[in-house]
């Protein structure tokens, strides 16, 4: 599982520790209903929420060993992961979205090497005209992934931005365009409207874009996580989620609850800086970060048992 599975265990450490102390790891009839009750405490502080640890309990108290249980309870809610829509025609063209703090800019920036890396071409546009600062970060990103950048004057019309990058996307045959824009306070309606215009915009420079809107999503920021995603879904229609800073929550629940409450996909995960500490979300790692190890005779039968 390699150094960065390492990272995201050692981030999760603190809820891992917490169900450890209360979930027995083998050959457990029951648990009694009071203990139960502190294993739902127990991933309510971790960020999972009172209705998914609700759900969570209730499916894994079928198991006859309850970490098992509760292990193959979280894997299935990451059963069905959708395929990324892909372009019929033209660049694949990504609207990245969040609010400041989040890693917005940063993770555009990986997002562009990983695709480079894969021999694709790219080009962002650098929507976020609100904040100087915010493009210069970006422009450097940019190049050291060895893409290319359209960028306009500070203050300029973010939609305009948007509309340039992808028709340059169009008419230079690029595989990948991606769409920066300002972090967004989704409180904030002068903004969030100004989010609406730039994916309309999107549409009109190619039919059928954006193709995908990911959300950038501070795991540190609990609960507050819940009410981003459910105004960007509603404004910018987010179609999948890039959770960071699993390094340095401590808990890591929020992602469970992100995907029961709205069944969005997680594509990513980031638990530092660097490019190497952003990879694609892996469902059996996240879940072996977040509970305790099961012993080996245990483990070996996971994949014969399931919760329903």
């Amino acid at each position: 599982m390699g150094s960065f599975f390492g990272r995201l265990k050692k981030g999760l450490s603190r809820s891992r520790e917490s169900l450890a102390q209360l979930l027995p790891g083998k050959n457990v009839a029951s648990l009694s209903e009071s203990e139960w009750a502190d294993v739902e405490d127990a991933l309510i502080l971790a960020d999972c929420g009172a209705e998914t640890a609700l759900d969570l309990v209730g499916k894994a108290k079928k198991s006859r060993e309850p970490l098992l249980g509760l292990k193959s309870a979280m894997l299935a809610m990451f059963a069905a992961v959708p395929a990324v829509n892909q372009a019929k025609e033209g660049p694949f063209v990504l609207l990245v979205v969040g609010v400041n703090g989040t890693g917005k800019t940063t993770t555009i920036g990986k997002l562009a090497t990983m695709f480079r890396n894969e021999g694709k071409t790219v080009v962002v546009g650098a929507c976020d005209t609100f904040r100087a600062a915010a493009i210069d970060q970006l422009a450097v990103w940019v190049d050291r992934a060895g893409a290319d950048l359209v960028r306009q004057a500070h203050g300029a019309d973010p939609a305009a931005v948007a509309f340039d990058a992808v028709q340059r996307g169009v008419a230079r045959n690029y595989d990948v365009v991606i769409i920066d824009t300002a972090g967004r306070v989704q409180t904030d309606k002068g903004l969030m409207d100004e989010l609406a215009k730039v994916r309309r915009v999107i549409g009109k420079a190619l039919d059928g874009a954006p193709h995908e809107v990911w959300q950038v999503v501070d795991a540190g920021t609990g609960q507050n996580a819940i009410a981003q995603v459910e105004k960007f879904r509603e404004v910018a229609g987010t179609s999948g989620l890039i959770v960071t800073k699993l390094d340095g929550t401590g808990k890591g629940g929020i992602v469970l609850q992100l995907v029961q409450r709205f069944s969005l996909p997680v594509r990513y995960v980031g638990v530092g800086e660097s490019l190497q500490d952003m990879m694609p979300f892996d469902a059996d790692d996240f879940v072996a970060g977040l509970l305790p190890e099961m012993e080996a005779s245990e483990a070996g039968d996971a994949d014969e048992k399931s919760v329903e």
